[in-house]
Formats: C-alpha cells, structure tokens, sequence
C-alpha cells in the first residue's frame, strides 16, 4: 500500500492523508444522512403543503403542487447540506464531497421550481447548470479565479466592455427575473380570483395593473443587479420615445383602451356584442385585442381600438334579457285572429322564449302583399344565439299553418289590360 502511494506522489498527484480520508468518508455519510432526512420531510410536508398551494396559490395549468414534494425535499436537503458546509472547517476533499451533494440538490430545486413555471426545458437547464457550477466552485473555494477567466474574454462597444462574465450575468438575471414575475403574476391572478369583492371585469383589470407594474420593477431591478448606470438610459429613453412615436404606435394605443375598456366596464369577458361583422360572446380582453368567440366556434381577435372608436352592440350590457322581433306576413284572405293565435303559440312553445315579459303578436302594417305582423319575444341566453330561435318558432308556425289553412302570400301581379292597340297595316291579312 505504501508503495503505491510512493508511486502516485512520484507522479505528481496529492493523496489525501488517512485523517482526510476519515473525515471525507464522515462528510459522505453525513450528506447520505442529509439526503434521507430531507427526503422523509419532502413526503410528511409536501402533500399538506401542495394541497396548500392548490387551494391559495394554484391555477388550472398548475405546475408547482405536483412537484410540491420534490420542491420540499430539495430545499430541504439543500439547506441541511448548507448548515453542514459551514458547521466545520472540512478539508478540500470533505468540502468537495459535502459540496457536490449541496450543488446537485440547488440545481434539482432550480430544475423543479423552472419546470414548475412551465418555463422551457432549455430555461430551466441553463439555470440549473449555473446554479450547480456556483454552489460547487463555492464550497471547493471561490468564484474569484472563474470569474477572472471569464472576465477577461471579452469585447468592447463604444465606452462600455462586455466580458463573458457580464453576458453570463445579464443571462441569469434576465432569466431569475422572468421566472420571478412568472410566479409572482400567478399568485396575484389566483387572490384575485378568489376576492369576492370584485367582478371579472375589476379582477381582470387588477391583473393586468399587477402585471405591468412587476415589468416596470423588474426592469429597473435588473438594470441595478447588472451595473447599468441609469444615465445611460437616456439615449435610449429618446430612442424609445421616436418608436412609439413612430412603430409603436397602434400597440400603446391598444394598450391603453384595453386598460379604458376595463376600467369603465363598457365590455366584461361573457358579454355578447357585435361589431360590423363579428357576433359572439367576449372570451378574452387582451393587452392588444379582444377575444370574441362566435356560434362557429371561430375565435375574432378585434383590436382594443376599433372598441373605443366604433360602434359596438352589447346585447349584454345592463342586462342579460334581450327581445326580438320575428316579421311574419299572412294572406288578406287568412282568418288573422286564428293567425295570430297560431303564433302566440309557436312563441310559447320555444323553451328558450321568457315567459316574462310575455311573448307578444303585433299587427304593423297593411302590406302590399300580406297584412304584415311581429312575434315579439324576449331571451336570456344570448350567447347561444339569435337565429336558432327565430328558425325554430318559423318552422312550427309553417307546420301550425299548414294544418289550420291559413295562406302565407307570395309575389303575384294582377294584369288588366284596357284595350287592345290596332294592328298595324302592314301586319293586317290580305283579303
């Protein structure tokens, strides 16, 4: 044994002394012991703690409450291999050792918590693999001689010099940021939903406050975080400033009647409007455009503006009841009291027709054809549509018709002719 240890310093490469090896192997079971205690209170704590989440913090895409025992268990294992870190002055092999455990369990909790957000696999690999390269250079030593490395590759624009170092921080931060107002942003849209005290239209509007107001903090936290002087900003305000002027334009003024729109509650996701063309029920009001769902299943996405500056019909603005008008015309010979009968009828048996107000038959004109009338009626569901239920009355008062001989007129010209005009000579017969 002692030979190969002779053969091994002849080489060039320190062995750990029998004391180091003791503690190096004391480290590894103790991190195997970290591991197991973090582990058994990843499976007390974290279904309690997911069906926590669920009920206060969690959304329909949630991806947090699944991976609540796994989030517990490494940070549980993380913060047991931290204390051990620095409960003792270990050797390098010991710290190694304690320290590649604690940086397995960071990067896994990085991992978890990215995933949990649904960010990109590739997010949530770069931010675990920083996380395991730091945690792991850290507890060997320091960050200084990596950080001179990578500081020193580097190009320069102008005044200001980008290291490898500076790209790998703006990198992280850019991407701890997201994350942040990602997870931030979801606890806030589920306590909103869950104030009983608002409506959609106020919830939505608080949510998208909310999320303007984390960008603005986010940007101005991560420009501090990487050393930007904000002086230098100032160029960059001016050159802002022209693409709004410019470029940006339609999007800011989308922007703000989307914020109009929801603050004065002319138009709440559910309400069914029409604009030119488009008829359906409000899905969605977006930052830029809003979501209209027609009975064809189509989704119009109509920008915030043309809301604010055309004319819109919301059949469901104050009220959710809306009446129609059926125009039904019969023959001047049909017995117009049984006709009108026949429609009261039709209206009546329509399960979405109101029973109050109560449908009603008007007679509206003496027609050049037919003497004309109107089925007035009144429904709830709007959003359901308007035609099914003018179609489905029409066709049982063409069957009520049929059955009780009342004529519905059609076009028909009745021709009197006063006189014949002579025939001209030369079309007269010979004699």
């Amino acid at each position: 044994m002692n030979a190969v240890r002779r053969l091994i310093a002849d080489i060039g490469i320190a062995i750990p002394s029998d004391p180091d090896l003791v503690t190096a192997a004391v480290a590894l079971g103790l991190s195997i012991a970290a591991w197991a205690l973090a582990w058994w209170i990843g499976q007390r704590l974290g279904p309690p703690l997911a069906t926590l989440w669920e009920q206060h913090a969690g959304d329909r895409n949630e991806g947090i409450g699944p991976r609540m025992c796994s989030l517990v268990r490494n940070l549980s294992a993380a913060v047991l291999l931290a204390i051990l870190l620095k409960a003792y002055a270990w050797p390098i092999l010991a710290s190694f050792i304690i320290g590649l455990a604690l940086a397995v369990a960071v990067a896994m909790l990085v991992t978890a918590i990215a995933r949990g957000l649904h960010l990109a696999r590739w997010i949530a690999g770069s931010l675990a693999l920083v996380a395991f390269v730091m945690v792991l250079t850290e507890a060997v030593g320091d960050l200084t001689p990596v950080s001179e490395i990578l500081d020193q590759v580097g190009f320069t624009i102008g005044e200001r010099r980008f290291s490898l170092l500076t790209l790998l921080q703006i990198g992280i931060t850019v991407l701890a940021l997201y994350a942040g107002v990602k997870l931030v942003n979801r606890l806030v849209r589920h306590s909103v939903k869950r104030a009983s005290g608002l409506d959609s239209t106020q919830q939505l509007l608080v949510e998208k406050l909310v999320a303007i107001g984390l960008l603005v903090i986010a940007f101005f936290v991560g420009i501090d975080l990487v050393g930007i002087d904000l002086t230098a900003l100032a160029v960059f305000s001016g050159a802002l400033g022209l693409a709004v002027g410019f470029g940006l334009q339609k999007t800011f003024g989308n922007l703000i009647a989307g914020i109009i729109l929801l603050m004065d509650r002319s138009i709440k996701p559910g309400d069914v409007i029409s604009v030119g063309q488009s008829f359906g029920s409000v899905n969605k009001i977006g930052v830029r455009a809003v979501s209209i769902v027609t009975r064809e299943g189509k989704e119009h996405l109509i920008p915030n503006e043309i809301l604010m500056t055309e004319e819109v019909i919301n059949w469901s603005y104050s009220t959710r009841d809306v009446r129609m008008s059926i125009p039904v015309g019969v023959g001047y010979g049909a017995d117009i009291e049984l006709a009108q009968k026949l429609m009261m009828e039709a209206a009546i048996a329509s399960a979405r027709v109101l029973e109050s107000p109560r449908p009603n038959v008007w007679l509206t004109a003496f027609g050049e054809r037919s003497v004309e009338h109107e089925i007035r009626i009144w429904i709830r569901d709007p959003e359901a549509g308007v035609g099914s239920v003018q179609s489905e009355i029409l066709n049982r008062l063409w069957v009520l018709f049929k059955e009780n001989g009342i004529e519905l007129p059609f076009p028909q010209r009745d021709i009197r002719i006063k006189e014949w005009p002579e025939r001209p000579e030369s079309l007269r017969p010979e004699r």
